[in-house]
């Protein structure tokens, strides 16, 4: 692995720690064999409150590490937030500790960057479930319930060849490449979402400021899904927090999902269908011919997210 140089490096890795100790160093022997010679680097490891010996591990660590001891833990995301905030690289990478990085996997991340300029956003890739090798991740959309999913769908041949940027709603926060420049302009992650929703929360921000997210298809790597301890325990809390904030954007980007979905059950009746001059939008929609989703489009959309809205309702009542 090289070592810095003796000016600002090229790219700062950042990679928050909560225990896991075996994958982290695993993802670190990837990551140090799959870095290209000659770019020069940081890797800045933050433990949020280990407690199975990774504090004292990464403490005897040296260059290019930058080890930083939390005092408490401030989760993923204020973890994360803490290292960029003290890294020098024109580019982040944000990596999860329970990756293991194949060869090539950085380059076409970096060239997505390169290839969307100024108007780069946050850059994914696809990522297989280490356990399975089942796609886990290939971008995030946006669901019927008005909630974030992954696309689970492995890219065709023909669209990793072809059409290697794949532009996406967001990407996972488990390996992202950003530029710090647009980091620091839109304020890294908010600290409000506990160990989830962050990373779309700071996409959809990305979007609002004229972005593009995107998903580097020839990128490949192995994660082991959900393996820090209590990742999971805050998922209906943060979605929610989510809906509540992007409600309006959240509507807008399901609406062709849903319009698909609901033009594929009333064809199979046409007397289900709306009046002519909306079915027509909806296929000029679904088409991509119009940019703007019709009226039933969103209306079926608010319902469902009203749906979700009432439900956690009850949920935090009780």
């Amino acid at each position: 692995m090289s070592t810095r140089s003796s000016g600002a490096p090229q790219l700062s890795v950042i990679t928050p720690l909560f225990n896991c100790l075996p994958h982290t160093r695993v993802m670190l022997e990837s990551l140090r064999m799959s870095l290209p010679r000659g770019l020069s680097h940081e890797i800045i490891l933050v433990d949020d409150g280990s407690s199975d010996g990774t504090r004292a591990w990464v403490s005897g660590l040296g260059a290019p590490y930058r080890v930083i001891l939390n005092e408490r833990n401030l989760g993923f995301g204020g973890a994360t937030n803490r290292g960029t905030a003290v890294a020098r690289g024109e580019i982040l990478a944000l990596l999860n500790n329970d990756l293991v990085l194949r060869g090539g996997w950085l380059g076409p991340m970096l060239s997505a960057l390169k290839s969307l300029g100024p108007r780069a956003g946050l850059i994914g890739n696809v990522q297989l479930d280490a356990s399975s090798l089942a796609v886990d991740h290939a971008g995030i959309r946006i669901n019927l319930k008005g909630k974030p999913d992954h696309n689970r769908q492995a890219p065709s041949l023909a669209a990793t060849l072809f059409t290697p940027v794949r532009r996406v709603v967001a990407v996972t926060g488990a390996c992202v490449v950003v530029s710090a420049e647009v980091w620091r302009r839109l304020g890294g992650f908010d600290e409000g979402y506990v160990n989830g929703c962050e990373d779309v929360d700071l996409c959809l921000r990305a979007r609002e400021a004229g972005l593009i997210n995107a998903v580097a298809l020839r990128s490949r790597i192995l994660h082991h899904v959900s393996a820090s301890p209590g990742r999971k325990r805050r998922d209906e809390d943060n979605t929610r927090r989510l809906v509540l904030r992007w409600r309006d954007t959240l509507a807008v980007l399901g609406s062709r999902e849903w319009t698909w979905d609901h033009f594929g059950r009333v064809a199979q009746d046409p007397r289900d269908f709306p009046d002519p001059v909306e079915a027509w939008r909806m296929a000029f929609y679904m088409t991509g011919a119009r940019p703007t989703p019709p009226a039933t489009s969103l209306s079926g959309m608010n319902e469902a997210i009203d749906g979700e809205l009432a439900r956690w309702r009850k949920m935090f009542s009780d």
